[in-house]
């Protein structure tokens, strides 16, 4: 027994379930380092069968900003979480159903639409794979208005004011 009164089997025990915990694949790769013996300690189809988590994200402003986020992302769109909701604030107050009936894009028939308030051909110019076609589908309008702020501005972080 150790010093803290715990021997060497209840320590690696412990740790074997700590690593099931926090994925079966890092358990199984972990195994034959705390002491598993034989062949069957960590197979190739054990490994293998270990699946990828789908992220869920809450139907919210908050989950359609991380969503948007990640999508970005693996797109190569540059912006950050404040830069977004900044703006979101500013051109709908949180409503992906708004649209503005009264600007000069509204008289010249193309109203601003969604969270940041896209008229219907930057949106169709600066949509991003993946996401819905729907101007009001809160991720694809946050999706193509920081794609079209990363080429105009550089990112939606360096939006202010109207754009």
């Amino acid at each position: 027994m150790s010093a803290n009164g715990q021997n060497r089997h209840a320590r690696t025990t412990r740790l074997a379930r700590k690593l099931a915990l926090a994925g079966t694949g890092a358990a199984v790769l972990a195994l034959p380092l705390i002491g598993a013996t034989g062949a069957s300690a960590a197979t190739p189809a054990a490994a293998t069968t270990a699946t990828t988590a789908t992220t869920t994200y809450p139907n919210n402003l908050d989950g359609w900003i991380r969503e948007s986020l990640d999508i970005m992302a693996q797109h190569g769109i540059p912006g950050s979480y404040e830069g977004i909701h900044r703006n979101i604030m500013r051109e709908s107050s949180g409503n992906p159903l708004a649209i503005n009936n009264w600007d000069i894009n509204a008289v010249n028939g193309t109203p601003s639409k969604g969270l940041l308030q896209v008229i219907d051909p930057t949106f169709r110019a600066y949509h991003v794979e993946g996401t819905s076609w729907d101007p009001y589908d809160p991720v694809a309008n946050i999706t193509a208005a920081c794609n079209y702020a990363a080429d105009r501005y550089g990112s939606m972080d360096n939006v202010f004011g109207a754009y």
